[in-house]
């Protein structure tokens, strides 16, 4: 199963779409994941009738439509993988250990608000993803995206894609 992941999009505020390279991931992806911060309604139902299976979870700069059709966190078992999606952890410091005890039972957490990207392993086994932004770099020298693979229960192939 592929996995496209993305967050921190904040369409048409920091761009006015998504770059080519991402609608041709999601394009191949089985599953698209977005972490919040869409902003724009508009990118949400592009992304529904674009992708194969889309989750996703609302972010701070989401306002009530997109509160309304999207969770605060997005729970879901994909091929036996267990993943919850949220915007925001709080601070780098800690954040493995606080995500293990604020997400028992889960095997990956993607996340954004950072637009930091971020891959590591809590103590606990907690796979903690972000993604950073596809159109916002802020403080990171690229704009970017991930993609992984789920194969029997087990996330594999986890890649950070520089735009």
């Amino acid at each position: 199963m592929r996995l496209v992941l993305i967050s921190d999009t904040h369409l048409p505020v920091r761009a006015k779409r998504l770059p080519e390279a991402v609608w041709a991931a999601i394009e191949q992806a089985d599953v698209v994941i977005h972490a919040g911060d869409w902003v724009s309604v508009a990118l949400l139902d592009e992304l529904e009738a674009r992708s194969r299976r889309l989750i996703g979870c609302w972010g701070n700069n989401d306002g009530a439509e997109l509160r309304s059709r999207l969770p605060e966190v997005a729970r879901v078992t994909l091929d036996g993988l267990s993943i919850a999606v949220v915007h925001e952890t709080g601070t780098a410091k800690g954040r493995e250990e606080r995500c293990e005890r604020a997400y028992p039972g889960v095997d990956a957490l993607v996340f954004g608000h950072s637009h930091i990207p971020w891959d590591t392993t809590s103590p606990g086994g907690l796979r903690l993803l972000n993604p950073g932004s596809p159109t916002d770099r802020r403080r990171q020298p690229y704009c970017t995206y991930q993609t992984a693979t789920i194969t029997a229960g087990r996330l594999e192939q986890v890649a950070l894609h520089n735009l």
